[in-house]
């Protein structure tokens, strides 16, 4: 997190664990391996989202708040932040990076978004569309405030009042695009 993905090398981090880099390579056979050892760390710490509760029986409008909340909580922790920005700078030489980023941690959370969305779909709960794009849009509108411009360093980490009414207007958004019309049969 330091220095960078491409400025970071193994004989550095063993030095600075004051360790061999012999055993450093008995762990991880390449920079890019150990770089996904981390990844699948800090979403295993850090992925809140991917573990909360999804009730197939539960108000949409309360479980998307509150998987909202889970997401941008866990976007917006300086390690998640920190990991985004060497992402996103280092992918245009390390393509690579974003891939594993995606593979191991958001595909993760939208593919689980995505199923539970068909599951309110195929209930009549929420019309019937593609859920990978719902999922896409629910996910984005959550993003779109406080964690796009904090990624950017444009503005501090909100608190947990900003990013409740954040997700809460992203809910209402989201629901006004995909809620049932009460008259469609499901299915």
């Amino acid at each position: 997190m330091r220095d960078g993905y491409g400025h970071t090398t193994m004989s550095g981090i063993a030095a600075d664990l004051g360790g061999s880099k012999t055993t450093l390579w008995t762990y991880f056979r390449s920079k890019q391996e150990l770089f996904a050892a981390v990844v699948d760390e800090q979403v295993e710490r850090y992925g809140e989202a991917l573990r909360l509760e999804l009730p197939d029986d539960g108000d949409p409008a309360e479980t998307l708040q509150a998987l909202g909340m889970s997401i941008l909580t866990t976007i917006l922790r300086p390690q998640i932040i920190a990991l985004h920005r060497i992402v996103v700078g280092e992918t245009g030489r390390f393509p690579e990076l974003g891939q594993m980023l995606w593979d191991r941690g958001a595909e993760r959370g939208h593919r689980r978004t995505e199923a539970w969305l068909l599951r309110q779909m195929e209930q009549g709960r929420l019309r019937t569309a593609d859920a990978g794009i719902a999922a896409y849009h629910f996910i984005g509108l959550c993003q779109s405030g406080s964690f796009y411009r904090h990624l950017l360093g444009g503005g501090p980490r909100a608190d947990q009042s900003v990013i409740a009414g954040e997700v809460r207007l992203a809910v209402q958004a989201f629901l006004r695009a995909y809620r049932a019309d009460l008259t469609e049969k499901p299915g």
